[in-house]
């Protein structure tokens, strides 16, 4: 820790994603996303990440949920006939999935209702823990999520899941421009394009503080008290 303009600032990960003021954030575990036989994988999207980095998240969500950190799941949610999705909106998404798409309509994933939507069975919410659905990038635009955060007096966010360049890194930026420190597990998040992927990291190294799922891991392990282990 070390002391700005008389504010106390966290600096070591120890400090940082102590449990009692962390909350590990599941970002878009879903069917349609990462599951060969959802959407992205019947269009022949590149997942080969997703199976490097869903034991390491596994492993990561079960930590926390052995030392008391809080658990958010954030589920990308698209309403049915696109009515949560505005002409912009369009716009980003034809871009984002121009190499995919045929003709010049969007895609249409994680609707409610359909399987698309589910989380994977490895990352179903435990009954306790909190799921924020969220229409747009940033789990923070248009959700309660800071409100769940700030009501449970968490400071620092765990970002996880998919995709690197896209909600995740939209999620940690909003959650650095709403005052909480941001640690990315470099090794729990992934995506369908590794280039994006490696360019996303290197512009959130510079920003955030990374650290693998087993250096997090190990901090919450020592917090434990003597004999809980």
């Amino acid at each position: 820790m070390i002391k700005v303009c008389g504010k106390n600032v966290l600096t070591d990960l120890d400090e940082l994603v102590a449990p009692s003021h962390t909350a590990l954030i599941v970002i878009d575990m879903q069917f349609d996303f990462i599951d060969p036989r959802g959407l992205f994988g019947q269009l022949g999207v590149d997942l080969s990440m997703y199976d490097e980095s869903r034991p390491r998240l596994r492993q990561l969500l079960e930590a926390a949920r052995d030392h008391g950190v809080l658990v958010i799941h954030l589920q990308n949610t698209q309403l049915a006939n696109h009515m949560s999705d505005s002409p912009a909106q369009h716009r980003f998404n034809l871009r984002m999935h121009g190499g995919f798409r045929q003709g010049d309509q969007p895609l249409t994933y994680t609707v409610p209702g359909t399987p698309g939507h589910e989380f994977l069975p490895e990352f179903q919410p435990l009954a306790h823990e909190l799921v924020v659905r969220k229409y747009r990038s940033s789990g923070f635009w248009g959700t309660n999520l800071p409100m769940l955060l700030r009501s449970n007096q968490i400071e620092t966010v765990v970002m996880t899941g998919c995709t690197t360049e896209g909600c995740v890194e939209s999620t940690a930026r909003d959650a650095m421009f709403n005052d909480f420190y941001v640690v990315i597990a470099e090794d729990c998040v992934a995506s369908d394009d590794r280039s994006q992927h490696d360019a996303s990291l290197h512009l959130m190294r510079h920003r955030f503080d990374l650290a693998t799922g087993a250096q997090i891991q190990n901090v919450w392990e020592a917090s434990a008290p003597a004999g809980e282990e």
